[in-house]
């Protein structure tokens, strides 16, 4: 029966794109759309980006931050105010020429971010150091028009939150950037189950129009990495562009400081390949939709149902659970339930309901437990937090023992050469040349230069110069 039901899914170490596509339509989490690179997110899928939103827009609001909306469409007037910026979204952005039969004076664009509209909505209402901080946040849809796409990882209209703040000093809004990619990590780490490496991006791979960019960056089951959220610094730049200024308190005009930081239904993609294995998805707790499904056994003998929902009563008070009584046999169901990555089932049956107990099987390890009836609740409990704590600490141990760390250009190059080594750290000079070689000959790119600096030697792994900064580099999605 297991065989049967995961016979469409490709095994991973056979092809990982096809397992993840697999995976992502066999456990119904998106179905494709007619418009080339869209998705449907189905609801199992919308759920699990409905548990992750829930859990970053508390942590977001209890910062301080106010959630907004802003338009959908982009004046093409509007975009073009910061050179830098639109530059670096020119050859994804979608335009609106026609309203109806008629030819638009303007051109709109269906915002690819929403960085020049909040710009033009500060510049309204900020006038004064009483003003400041602005600390806003959006939930919303985008649209890029990517040439590559593949479910959650990259579509054209993709679901993201993208925070954009203003400030009276540089020093408030670097601590901002900051403070918000810390909570980032925090929604990977503890949530998600998933490692991060925070750093800073080189000037090559930062967001146009930004003076910084902060990253976290993943490592994915395949030794590829993930770009899983970014923290921007504008410094005054798109005050300038958009004259954004307010009155200090030494009474004269100075340009405001600002943020943009966002976070985006690619993490599902992420929670997919970092836990996922050759039957399907692998949850963690803290965000599954239904964290224990209960499965009776034998449910048409007299009492298994009542039993079973009785059970499930009892449950939900805490616990996301939910009870398939259909009239599939239960070996499909396990396998079902397994495909979608529930952290716990329950299987109670006759047997059980006279013997006092329910049986317990783990998503994560396979491992089945029988437990007494009136403990199950605590029980649990505990495996849930258990659960959840022995996902990350795999993810981390995969990471850990695919990062290398090397000294030479032979061996950097070597460890590319036609694989996905994870990540590789070496030291590197800062020039822009080095970098293009080193993706040119690799198809290796910079993923961040890490906060927490490592020695690995004094010299750039690629031209042999005086080096001070060590890189983390991968091939990446």
């Amino acid at each position: 029966m297991a065989k049967e039901f995961v016979k469409d899914v490709t095994a991973m170490e056979d092809d990982f794109a096809k397992w993840y596509t697999d995976v992502v339509t066999k456990a119904e989490l998106v179905d494709y759309s007619s418009v080339r690179g869209s998705m449907i997110i189905r609801p199992y899928g919308y759920a699990l980006w409905e548990n992750v939103k829930e859990a970053l827009d508390q942590r977001i609001k209890a910062t301080g931050h106010e959630n907004v909306y802003m338009p959908l469409f982009i004046p093409e007037s509007l975009l073009t105010k910061e050179k830098d910026h639109i530059e670096g979204f020119a050859p994804e952005v979608a335009w609106v020429t026609h309203g109806g039969d008629e030819k638009l004076a303007e051109r709109l664009v269906v915002r690819p971010t929403s960085e020049v509209l909040f710009c033009e909505h500060y510049s309204n209402i900020i006038h004064s150091y009483r003003d400041l901080p602005k600390l806003y946040n959006q939930w919303s849809n985008v649209v890029r028009w990517e040439k590559t796409t593949r479910p959650f990882l990259r579509t054209l209209e993709f679901l993201w939150q993208e925070g954009h703040t203003a400030h009276a000093t540089a020093e408030e809004a670097q601590e901002e950037t900051i403070r918000m990619l810390e909570e980032y990590a925090y929604i990977c780490e503890e949530f998600l189950g998933i490692p991060v490496v925070k750093g800073q991006k080189t000037e090559k791979e930062k967001f146009a129009g930004a003076d910084a960019t902060y990253t976290i960056e993943t490592l994915m089951h395949d030794g590829k990495a993930l770009q899983s959220a970014t923290s921007h610094n504008f410094g005054d730049g798109f005050a300038k562009a958009f004259n954004i200024q307010y009155l200090n308190k030494d009474g004269k005009q100075a340009y405001v400081h600002q943020t943009s930081w966002g976070f985006t239904t690619r993490v599902i993609g992420a929670l997919i390949m970092v836990h996922g294995d050759n039957r399907g998805l692998v949850i963690p707790p803290r965000i599954a939709p239904t964290q224990v499904m209960i499965v009776p056994i034998a449910q048409h003998k007299e009492g298994v149902l009542d039993y079973a929902y009785a059970l499930k009563n009892s449950l939900a008070s805490s616990i996301r659970v939910g009870i398939d009584a259909s009239d599939k046999k239960p070996g499909w169901k396990f396998n079902e339930y397994e495909m979608k990555g529930i952290p716990l089932r329950l299987e109670v049956g006759p047997k059980d309901i006279e013997a006092g107990q329910v049986v317990l099987a783990r998503r994560d390890t396979g491992e089945k437990m029988t437990v007494a009836a009136d403990r199950v609740k605590e029980v649990i409990h505990v495996l849930l937090e258990t659960i959840q704590r022995d996902m990350f600490d795999k993810a981390l141990e995969h990471r850990e023992a695919n990062t290398a760390s090397v000294t030479s250009y032979e061996e950097f190059v070597t460890l590319f050469d036609g694989k996905n080594p994870g990540f590789v750290k070496a030291m590197w000079c800062g020039e822009r040349a080095c970098e293009d070689k080193i993706k040119e000959e690799t198809s290796a790119t910079s993923r961040c230069i890490p906060f927490e600096q490592e020695s690995i030697g004094n010299t750039c792994v690629c031209c042999g110069k005086e080096a001070t900064k060590l890189v983390y580099w991968a091939k990446a999605y």
